[in-house]
């Protein structure tokens, strides 16, 4: 899944990591090949979880996201049948995979990915499921335990 807490850097250091990722990558073609190649590095998402309750409304393409929670941390499983929405959903999980409740929801996703420059690179319809994929994962993290 992730790595144990103690040794999980900060979201912040994830995210900093992130943009700078990217800005080598310089070009948005560069950029959406890398977003492609992290969805391919998701661990399989199990047949079980493959459910109409676990399918993230919103998106152009079938998205699921699982949730396990684990010592008070949550811990994410996702697939999608879009290589693009599969490696959107990677990077979510990147950020996120591993917190708690609280840490996901003092995180500003917005301005996460604007900061990333991802929203501007996706057509609406996708940067839309890609909003539709933080609400599922912050609603998980209002979730009762």
């Amino acid at each position: 899944m992730t790595a144990p807490a103690a040794l999980q850097p900060p979201i912040d250091a994830v995210l900093a990591d992130l943009v700078e990722e990217f800005d080598l990558l310089g070009d948005w073609e560069g950029r959406i090949e890398y977003v492609i190649d992290l969805g391919k590095t998701l661990a399989p998402l199990p047949e079980a979880d493959r459910t109409e309750a676990n399918k993230v409304a919103g998106c152009a393409a079938q998205v699921w996201l699982a949730v396990r929670r684990e010592g008070g941390r949550l811990h994410f499983l996702a697939d999608s049948d879009s290589a693009l929405s599969k490696g959107n959903i990677a990077l979510l999980l990147r950020l996120y995979s591993g917190r708690t409740p609280a840490e996901i929801l003092a995180f500003d996703a917005r301005a996460a990915l604007d900061r990333l420059g991802l929203p501007s690179a996706l057509t609406r319809q996708r940067a839309n499921g890609l909003n539709a994929m933080v609400g599922r994962i912050r609603e998980a993290a209002l979730a009762p335990a």
